[in-house]
C-alpha cells in the first residue's frame, strides 16, 4: 500500500522559513517523480515544484522560483520542500504527490488547467503566514 505523509507545516511570519517533509511508503522515491502542490481556500490546486526520479532535474513554478528548494533523501525515502521568504501569497494546504510520469507533475507548474493529476497523493499539511 502506497502512502505519502506530509509534515512540517505551521504558522510562520512573513519572510520566515519552513521545511516540509513528504515521507513515502510503498514505493521508492528514486523510481518516481515527486511533486509538491498547494491549494488555498477558494483557489484551484496548483503545482509548486517537482523532482524527477534520478533527482538530476528540479522544477519550480514562477511564484516560488528562487525561494523554494526541493530535495530528497533516498535513505529516508523522503522528499523535502525548503520554503524561504514566505509571503502572504504562500498560505495553503501543501500536498506531495508521486507519479511515474514527470510530465504529469511538470505541466501543473505552469497552469492550473487541467487540474493536477498524479498516481498517489498525500493528505496535506497546512502552511499559514501571518504576523
Amino acid at each position: 500500500q502506497v502512502q505519502l505523509v506530509e509534515s512540517g507545516g505551521g504558522l510562520v511570519q512573513p519572510g520566515g522559513s519552513l521545511r516540509l517533509s513528504c515521507a513515502v511508503f510503498g514505493l521508492r522515491v528514486d523510481s518516481y517523480a515527486i511533486g509538491w502542490f498547494r491549494q488555498a481556500p477558494g483557489k484551484q490546486r496548483e503545482g509548486v515544484s517537482c523532482i524527477n526520479s534520478s533527482a538530476n532535474d528540479t522544477y519550480y513554478s514562477e511564484s516560488v522560483e528562487g525561494r523554494f528548494t526541493i530535495s530528497r533523501d533516498i535513505a529516508k525515502n523522503t522528499v523535502y520542500l525548503q520554503m524561504n521568504s514566505l509571503n502572504p501569497e504562500d498560505p495553503a494546504v501543501y500536498y506531495c504527490a508521486a507519479d511515474k510520469r514527470l510530465a504529469r507533475l511538470f505541466r501543473s507548474l505552469h497552469s492550473v488547467q487541467p487540474p493536477p493529476r498524479a498516481e498517489y497523493w498525500g493528505q496535506g499539511t497546512q502552511v499559514t503566514v501571518s504576523g
